[in-house]
């Protein structure tokens, strides 16, 4: 095999790894039935004019299952992290004690479990799209390797091999999603 395609290969693996560390970032922001710090990962707070994201303006602390601590850093922030809390959709109810904010984090309902479920399904199929343009652009550029002398079967080897990358990277997805589907539904 060419070395143009090996080196086009390895870019592709890279790229298909990143797209699952994105996903899984990207999970972990879907609540499952117990208080994580992740929840509040894309929360963002009025820093002095300026979007901050949440855990840059203070600590995020999960003392036991069902409660999250927020210590900001300075105490002139408590307003503007609950107020963040209270307008983002993620149906939290901030307690502010002059000190720290306290969330209690409710147990999930059947319903709210199923309309997780279903937005981590779409996170998933997400995943799976990026991967298939990955190999998509992949295909592409082994294809123009053709005018830099490859020949025909290695490029056709080479687009083999970009497929099976392609269904193992979306192996890994559906296993992501199964073992965020799992956590979601165990009560």
């Amino acid at each position: 095999m060419s070395e143009l395609i090996k080196t086009q290969l390895k870019d592709t693996k890279a790229q298909m790894e990143r797209a699952i560390e994105h996903l899984d970032s990207e999970l972990l922001k879907v609540r499952a039935g117990k208080a994580s710090p992740a929840m509040l990962d894309g929360l963002f707070v009025d820093y002095y004019g300026t979007a901050t994201p949440l855990a840059q303006v203070g600590s995020i602390n999960s003392p036991d299952a069902r409660t999250l601590v927020i210590q900001p850093w300075e105490k002139s922030l408590l307003g503007p992290i609950e107020k963040a809390i209270i307008e983002s959709n993620l149906s939290l109810n901030p307690q502010n004690d002059g000190q720290i904010i306290r969330i209690n984090v409710p147990p999930l309902t059947e319903e709210r479990r199923k309309d997780l479920v279903k937005k981590a399904h779409a996170e998933a199929e997400n995943g799976k799209i990026t991967i298939r343009n990955i190999r998509k652009d992949a295909n592409e550029k082994i294809k123009k390797f053709k005018t830099e002398g490859v020949s025909e079967d290695d490029i056709k080897v080479g687009e083999g091999d970009v497929q099976k990358l392609t269904d193992s990277y979306i192996i890994k997805v559906d296993q992501l999603a199964s073992v965020k589907e799992k956590d979601i539904m165990t009560v």
